[in-house]
């Protein structure tokens, strides 16, 4: 369910309570298979008695019965096995799944700053060259305009005609045009660089479970940055903040999770619902308002093909997911409630109709509240 940290705890008493569920039906299963043998060598046993021939057909039809339904029963209990062995499987390939992003999160920092030094120096170098060709292209300046003033003087004709070609040659006066946009796109995408690996940073630093006041502005646009990669082919970004938002009292880091996640999961609708050549690009609203004097909602907008009512009441489970394994672990939006829920006393729900289009909104109480750290 694309709508869908460190504590290993919360995430293995899932599992945890599914093996528990399947040894209790093991043993059930076991139990249902004495008393069916039992059963059978009693109707056995009465089949060599010296009981009336009446009486031993009465009682193996009662025998019979008890049999059937036994039988039944076992069927239905092997039914309930496959299907819990089956969703034991589920949940341990998801935790497996989100073990291996926890470690992929605790390496962001340390490979964000390996990126970050090599480029602050190329964009260095980049900007110098910069420099120095404006400095150059003034000097070349004044050099064309000699071998102008040159041009027709006697004895200059065989240098002025040798520097013309060197410039026809060189495809110079295309390349004076060119380099100076080369070196601002080289120096833009170095910015981004800066950017990312900053949002990065950011985003892996631990907020050390106290709750602090935070502009949920950079905060937004931290996670739009860190899911840069999965919105920018599918969906236009707009972000909307209004003026009047004040910091709110929150866990940055957790709550930059919960934002990330929406992000990544509005992304993910609508990349379902694209069509080449009919609809190849979707739009991601994000919003941040007031509502009342003591909350400030946070509403991330999608136009994706929105949440089917059947599975509307399912998608805040742990581990409710319609994506395939690896694609996601169906802890998401389960984790997001319990942050926002439990741990800020705030609200997170969605508003989806008929129609294309799901808003999830995180509703924050400005002053921190007795829930949570």
């Amino acid at each position: 369910m694309s709508r869908a940290g460190r504590a290993a705890p919360p995430q293995a008493a899932p599992a945890t309570a599914d093996a528990a569920a399947v040894a209790e039906l093991r043993r059930r299963l076991a139990a249902r298979d004495k008393v069916i043998a039992v059963l059978k060598r009693r109707v056995r046993e009465r089949d060599h008695s010296a009981a009336s021939p009446l009486a031993t057909l009465q009682h193996n039809v009662a025998l019979g019965r008890v049999v059937a339904m036994k039988t039944r029963e076992l069927s239905e209990e092997r039914h309930e096995l496959q299907r819990a062995l089956t969703e034991l499987g589920r949940t341990q390939a998801a935790l497996l799944q989100a073990q291996k992003m926890e470690s992929v999160g605790q390496l962001a920092a340390g490979i964000a700053h390996e990126i970050n030094t090599p480029a602050q120096y190329v964009r260095d170098n980049v900007a110098f060259v910069r420099k120095g060709m404006a400095a150059a292209d003034e000097v070349l300046a004044a050099a064309l305009a000699v071998v102008e003033a040159a041009r027709g003087c006697g004895g200059l004709e065989a240098p002025v005609e040798a520097f013309e070609a060197a410039v026809r040659r060189t495809r110079f006066d295309y390349v004076r045009r060119q380099v100076p946009e080369a070196l601002e796109q080289s120096l833009e995408g170095l910015d981004r660089i800066s950017r990312i690996v900053g949002a990065m940073k950011q985003f892996s630093h631990p907020s050390a479970g106290e709750k602090e006041r935070v502009d949920l502005r950079p905060l937004v646009e931290t996670a739009v940055t860190v899911a840069r990669n999965e919105w920018k082919y599918v969906a236009q970004m707009e972000q909307d903040f209004a003026e009047d938002v004040p910091e709110v009292s929150c866990l940055r880091d957790e709550i930059g999770q919960v934002l990330l996640n929406l992000v990544v999961n509005a992304a993910h609708a609508i990349s379902d619902s694209l069509v080449p050549g009919q609809r190849d690009k979707g739009r991601i609203a994000i919003s941040v308002r007031r509502f009342g004097d003591r909350h400030v909602d946070i509403r991330v907008a999608d136009d994706g093909p929105g949440i089917p009512e059947a599975i509307r009441t399912r998608v805040f489970d742990p581990f409710f997911t319609t994506k395939p394994v690896g694609k996601g672990t169906g802890q998401g939006l389960a984790m997001a409630y319990s942050t926002v829920v439990d741990k800020h006393g705030g609200a997170l729900f969605f508003e989806t109709g008929a129609g294309p289009g799901t808003t999830f909104v995180v509703r924050l109480p400005i002053e921190a509240t007795g829930a949570g750290p």
